[in-house]
Parts: structure tokens; C-alpha cells; sequence
């Protein structure tokens, strides 16, 4: 039960704070296979993130 929690909390957190990774690969051009490719897997991580942190108790008010 304990791990449950702790990946729960890592999925939120890192759903939370992928975004701030977003604005240099935005800035610096997704003009190549590579920077495509990196998008493509930074939006898939953020997903991924997204639905593992969905339950975290943390995140609501009491």
C-alpha cells in the first residue's frame, strides 16, 4: 500500500512540473526528427503522469 502512495505522489508531482520542461524544447524549435521525437515522448511521459497521479490525496482541499 505504502508504494502505491509513493508512485501515486511521483505520477502528481511529475504530471504537476512536466510542463516547465515544455518551454525550452518550444523555444529552441522542433525542427528536427530528434526535437519531434523528444516532444512526442515528453507529452507521452506528462500523460502517462497524468493518469497515475490522478488519485493522489495530496492534491485535494480538505
Amino acid at each position: 500500500m505504502r508504494l502505491s502512495h509513493s508512485v501515486t505522489a511521483a505520477g502528481f508531482w511529475l504530471g504537476t512540473l512536466l510542463p516547465i520542461v515544455y518551454v525550452p524544447v518550444i523555444l529552441t524549435g522542433i525542427d528536427s526528427m530528434s526535437h519531434l521525437s523528444l516532444f512526442i515522448a515528453l507529452l507521452a511521459v506528462h500523460a502517462l503522469a497524468l493518469v497515475v497521479g490522478h488519485d493522489y490525496s495530496g492534491s485535494r482541499s480538505r
